[in-house]
């Protein structure tokens, strides 16, 4: 049984899986913050399925991009549940859960985190219904590179997802990209979606510990990168 966390933006969630099934999934979008929900949303998945903690076979979480602080979060969490325990560790990237949503719709998937500045966190996807091919690593790029670069693929549909949505839609409908509607249900980040992807690694024995799991930023949190370009103005 996989226990996942999802808490790389504003939706907290965590899910069960055993196989290929999801025994439970909660999720929670009401503005508190992923470190006073996560542990006791945990325990109501445990328990909705008569489940302990001694039945969890392995633990995931997404380890971004995203929000950095939802990223430590997350990580946080899962090194501190499998603490001691030699409980095997995944780590997904928040990415390839996104594109793990859209798993069963045929096109190019284009997941899209809000990065500020006109940015996005970015990965493509290809997805013929049932398989899903990664076309780019993670990435921090412009929405007009985006843009450019998803005007090789007109040939196919496009679906956007993951919370940049309406940021990354507002951009690129105007530049003459045509993107699906990707159904609401499937827009946000899922722990069940952590959950499956997870699977998969795990099968691939690309496993962690509560050692070496650790976040994946892509690039350096504002506070650090606003001291960075004050030195470089000083200089």
């Amino acid at each position: 049984m996989i226990l996942a966390f999802e808490s790389t933006a504003k939706v907290a969630s965590v899910a069960l899986l055993q196989g290929e099934r999801v025994l439970a999934e909660y999720s929670v979008d009401c503005g508190l913050t992923q470190s006073e929900l996560l542990l006791p949303m945990a325990e109501h998945c445990l328990a909705s399925v008569h489940a302990e903690f001694s039945d969890v076979s392995a633990l995931a979480c997404t380890v971004g991009p995203g929000s950095f602080t939802g990223v430590r979060i997350g990580v946080a969490t899962v090194k501190g549940l499998a603490f001691g325990k030699d409980i095997p560790c995944v780590a997904v990237s928040t990415l390839e859960a996104l594109a793990e949503n859209l798993r069963g719709l045929c096109g190019l998937i284009v997941p899209c985190m809000d990065a500020r500045r006109s940015q996005v966190y970015n990965a493509l996807f290809l997805s013929d219904g049932e398989k899903i091919e990664r076309l780019t690593p993670d990435r921090a790029l412009s929405l007009d590179a985006l843009c450019e670069e998803l005007k090789a693929y007109s040939d196919k549909p496009i679906y956007l997802v993951g919370d940049g949505y309406g940021v990354a839609e507002r951009h690129l409908r105007p530049c003459g990209i045509a993107l699906c509607n990707t159904p609401v249900g499937l827009r946000n980040q899922s722990a069940a979606a952590c959950a499956r992807v997870a699977r998969q690694k795990l099968e691939r024995g690309e496993v962690l510990t509560d050692r070496t799991i650790a976040p994946s930023y892509l690039r350096l949190p504002q506070a650090e990168r606003e001291r960075l370009e004050k030195e470089k103005a000083s200089q």
